[in-house]
């Protein structure tokens, strides 16, 4: 199986990681959650001379939807996917959050809505969905089954934390379900590139994690 190369630009004010992936030798990616600072982005599309084949959104929060527009514009034959639960926070800037805060941004609409246990081809690179509602109503996570797994997880595990779950829309218990029945199902060396922050592993969370590692397992 082809490695996968992964380039992250970090987008402010939040930080959030938006992820470039692809296979060496091709000259299509994917894009995964356009950050705020999209213009980062098209100039490492362009230093690498890559064109998205899709645009994937893991939740519909404002700081990981703000360069779907710039990236439709650039790239208007990327499909735009995102969970189907989700879908609304695309349009909603009160429901993605950013419209509660003074700062309103939205989104075009998906092209296609996500739904557990679906697969994503595209550049050569084959992801599975899952479902894990918590942080977001409809948040969803891409999995890459490689050697090692890699997960491509959004605002749901952090190095040494979980996604926030004090917005509207959030579901403490139902996050937390989520991350031991799904992702912690995965080999220990999955590697988890998160929407914040480091990459992490399965297994370090599931030893050292305070809010969801085993020590704490009720």
């Amino acid at each position: 199986m082809d490695e996968l190369q992964i380039h992250v630009v970090e987008s402010l004010p939040f930080s959030e990681n938006t992820y470039v992936v692809f296979v060496e030798g091709r000259d299509d990616c994917l894009v995964i959650d356009p950050g705020m600072e999209p213009e980062s982005i098209l100039r490492l599309l362009e230093d690498l001379k890559k064109r998205p084949a899709v645009i994937l959104n893991t939740h519909g929060h404002g700081d990981h939807i703000a360069g779907n527009e710039a990236m439709k514009e650039a790239f208007p034959e990327a499909p735009l996917m995102i969970g189907i639960n989700e879908a609304h926070l695309l349009t909603d800037a009160n429901a993605n959050l950013t419209g509660l805060f003074g700062m309103p941004i939205t989104s075009p609409p998906a092209d296609r809505l996500l739904r557990e246990g679906e697969v994503v081809e595209a550049a050569g690179i084959r992801l599975e969905v899952l479902e894990i509602p918590g942080h977001s109503p409809g948040h969803i996570v891409y999995v890459w089954r490689g050697a090692p797994a890699r997960v491509f997880g959004g605002d749901v595990l952090f190095e040494r934390g979980i996604g926030r779950s004090d917005f509207p829309g959030c579901n403490g218990p139902l996050l937390l379900k989520g991350i031991r029945s799904k992702l912690f199902a995965l080999p220990p060396d999955t590697v988890v590139y998160p929407g914040h922050g480091s990459t992490t592993t399965i297994g370090a969370e599931r030893a050292h994690n305070p809010f969801v590692g085993d020590q704490v397992r009720g």
